[in-house]
């Protein structure tokens, strides 16, 4: 559990994340863009806010965008871009704007390149105006204003979409091949101006013996003090080294966190808990 009542760091905008697709709530396939996007984001000082996880339900795709547009949030959608019956993310996110789609000039010349790339593979003649080249055109159909996403895999671009404020919806395939290195692009290219590399630090310490209820009120006085700065409570009841135990920790920029720690360790020393080990993460 987390507890603030801080607002999100006054530099940057929130950070989230939007998974689709059926196979991943049936279980057909495990996600993978979690915890890749959380080390992404790791190795710019940056952090994820907040992540869904939705359906190939066209109704609950665009009122995840819509929200996600309104949020003011820089968001990242992984999966249903492509051209398949199921692959609906391109025309909600149109519905959740309010906007048209269509082919984007860019995204149809990388497009057709890759189409001639594909006939010069096979050794075949590249047909343009076969049906099935036409239809992998509707990969490149995106809403009015759309930029694209360059997908150094295969050239079949992704695309971002403008939302509230500063905010942003950045659309990318659910192929982690794909997916990953098209969102460190966007990172380095639209927000490396938020990057805050070495700028973090989280220390903890292992508590024994205490019930998160009773620690809560120290955890909010250190978040009331210590401006900036989230403290927080990860309770385990079966953890292979430590068994039954809390995780209290603070986590922010450094030149806080020291202090804050400090007060979090004169704070337990009122409580009938026993203290184990220290950690400290970058």
């Amino acid at each position: 559990m987390t507890s603030s009542n801080t607002h999100p760091h006054p530099t940057r905008p929130e950070f989230g994340l939007i998974i689709v697709g059926d196979e991943i709530l049936s279980g057909k396939r495990a996600d993978k863009h979690l915890p890749k996007f959380i080390e992404l984001l790791s190795e710019r000082g940056l952090s994820l806010d907040w992540a869904d996880y939705v359906g190939d339900s066209p109704e609950r795709i665009t009122q995840t965008l819509k929200r996600a547009f309104d949020s003011g949030a820089v968001v990242f959608s992984c999966g249903g871009i492509g051209a398949t019956p199921d692959d609906h993310t391109r025309q909600c996110a149109g519905r959740a704007l309010g906007t048209d789609l269509a082919l984007h000039p860019e995204a149809e010349a990388l497009i057709r390149q890759r189409m001639q790339d594909l006939a010069l593979e096979q050794g075949v003649p590249y047909e343009p105006d076969r049906e099935d080249n036409k239809h992998r055109l509707n990969m490149g159909v995106f809403p009015l204003g759309a930029r694209i996403i360059p997908n150094p895999y295969n050239k079949i671009p992704g695309f971002s979409c403008q939302g509230a404020g500063e905010g942003a919806v950045h659309f990318v395939p659910g192929f982690p091949v794909m997916a990953w290195p098209m969102m460190a692009w966007v990172l380095d290219t639209h927000y490396a101006h938020w990057f805050q590399r070495g700028a973090w630090v989280e220390k903890s310490v292992i508590v024994f013996g205490a019930m998160e209820s009773t620690l809560t009120p120290l955890m909010e006085e250190l978040e009331a003090k210590f401006a900036g700065v989230k403290v927080f409570s990860l309770p385990s009841v079966d953890h292979p080294q430590y068994g039954r135990h809390i995780e209290l920790g603070v986590k922010g920029h450094p030149d806080v966190v020291d202090a804050a720690y400090f007060a979090l360790k004169a704070g337990l020393a009122t409580f009938d808990a026993r203290l184990g080990a220290e950690l400290v993460r970058n």
